[in-house]
């Protein structure tokens, strides 16, 4: 498995049915930096059960604004398309996993 790069053309199909975790990022953003090596470890070890994707908010910014994304990296889980919970900053593997394995 790996972490799918969504955009605001793809985003409602890509986060419709089952849980989702999507990260919301920027190139320049340091956090984001250090976040993306937990979205991926998390990947490989839920990815059967979590669909894992990225939303650069600069280039699909219709999507964060929807949303009303105000800080990054902000994690948002879905599941069949609700938002069911969000984490704002940095958040550890373990935090991560926790939250995700509540919705599965």
């Amino acid at each position: 498995m790996s972490v799918y790069e969504t955009s605001d053309a793809t985003f409602e199909q890509d986060t419709a049915t089952g849980v989702a975790l999507i990260d919301f990022w920027a190139t320049w953003c340091g956090p984001c930096r250090m976040q993306s090596p937990v979205v991926e470890a998390l990947d490989q070890e839920m990815g059967e059960q979590v669909g894992f994707h990225k939303l650069d908010v600069d280039a699909n910014p219709n999507v964060a604004e929807q949303f009303q994304i105000m800080s990054i990296p902000t994690l948002m889980i879905t599941k069949d398309g609700q938002v069911v919970d969000q984490l704002i900053g940095y958040h550890s593997k373990e935090q991560v996993a926790q939250l995700l394995k509540q919705y599965l």
